[in-house]
């Protein structure tokens, strides 16, 4: 079960953006929404009937000017949007995700886990973490790990927290959908290759984060992270062209009406050049894939309160609309 897509006028910047839609039929289509909420099914618009988003992302620098064109022929065939269900905007064939990159949110983790024998002030501690942040920025590098796309699901769907997740977290994150392939790219040119961005809610069970039967391991993202429908994504894509700066925007989530999640990507200790540059080092980076950028300050933990049967999360983000997703306890 899902919600209907919120209102799209005012909640996505630009005069455009793309999503994968369904109508009664089913059919899944790539779809240009403009601000007046009325949708183009790019399949008829782009001649291709067998169009998906991935294929649109395919051909990126060369469809990206079409795109811009058809928001202006006012003849073409439009219909509401709220007579589709909006989807996943895109099925990615990899995942990459990223954790402790938020500053607020690891120096309240660095505070949080004090040593028992530890009795300087929260201050003094605050002071030496904030320092050491300062330091991996400069020094460091990003901490990133592989998603499933089998976990990604669409942005007003129900998710199911199976019976075994003991504390199912949220981790609202800005996430960088890759519009070329991209290998060892320099920080300077990484954004060049990044189609646009996107919403996604990076659900986590702490309690199978830590293998406690191999702590010399360490995580266990695979379990951890990658049920499925453990990540929302969407609404929309928004082209990069139009979020003009990707270190000032505010990442706000509520549950079920308080806001729980409240922060700037400013907070951010690498940026998401930087992140995209440092997943390509290693990995070639295809169109349509996914970088996810870490989750500020405010998830479960933080307020001693997890996810349980029947929330309701809120999932917004400046100029790329909002997720409604409720939490269906899985039943026995």
């Amino acid at each position: 079960m899902s919600v209907k897509p919120q209102s799209a006028s005012g909640l996505f910047a630009g005069p455009f953006a793309l999503g994968t839609l369904a109508a009664d039929d089913g059919r899944a289509f790539p779809a240009l929404v403009d601000s007046a909420e009325q949708v183009l099914d790019l399949r008829t618009a782009l001649a291709d009937p067998a169009l998906t988003m991935r294929d649109l992302l395919e051909q990126w620098p060369a469809v990206l000017p079409r795109l811009r064109a058809l928001t202006a022929e006012p003849d073409l065939e439009r219909r509401p949007l709220s007579e589709f269900r909006v989807l996943a905007p895109v099925v990615p064939r990899q995942v990459f995700q990223s954790g402790a990159n938020y500053r607020q949110h690891v120096i309240d983790l660095h505070v949080a886990h004090r040593a028992p024998d530890d009795d300087r002030s929260e201050e003094e501690r605050r002071a030496e973490a904030a320092e050491i942040m300062d330091r991996r920025a400069a020094e460091d590098l990003p901490y990133v790990f592989i998603g499933l796309p089998s976990s990604v699901t669409g942005p007003y769907d129900d998710v199911t927290l199976p019976a075994w997740v003991e504390k199912p977290d949220w981790e609202l994150e800005l996430a960088a959908v890759i519009g070329r392939p991209a290998y060892q790219v320099p920080v300077e040119e990484a954004l060049q290759y990044v189609a646009g961005y996107t919403i996604a809610n990076d659900l986590t069970d702490r309690a199978t984060v830590f293998r406690r039967d191999m702590p010399q391991i360490g995580t266990d993202w695979l379990r951890s992270k990658n049920a499925p429908g453990f990540t929302p994504l969407g609404p929309w894509i928004v082209p990069a062209e139009t979020v003009t700066d990707t270190g000032d925007l505010q990442l706000t989530l509520k549950l079920n009406g308080e806001v729980m999640q409240d922060e700037s990507t400013k907070d951010m200790i690498f940026d998401v050049a930087r992140m995209v540059a440092y997943a390509s080092q290693t990995a070639q980076l295809l169109p349509g894939d996914l970088v996810l950028t870490g989750s500020p300050a405010g998830n479960g933990m933080h307020w001693g309160r997890l996810l349980r049967d029947g929330d309701v999360m809120e999932s917004t983000i400046t100029g790329l609309g909002t997720q409604h997703t409720r939490c269906l306890a899985e039943e026995s």
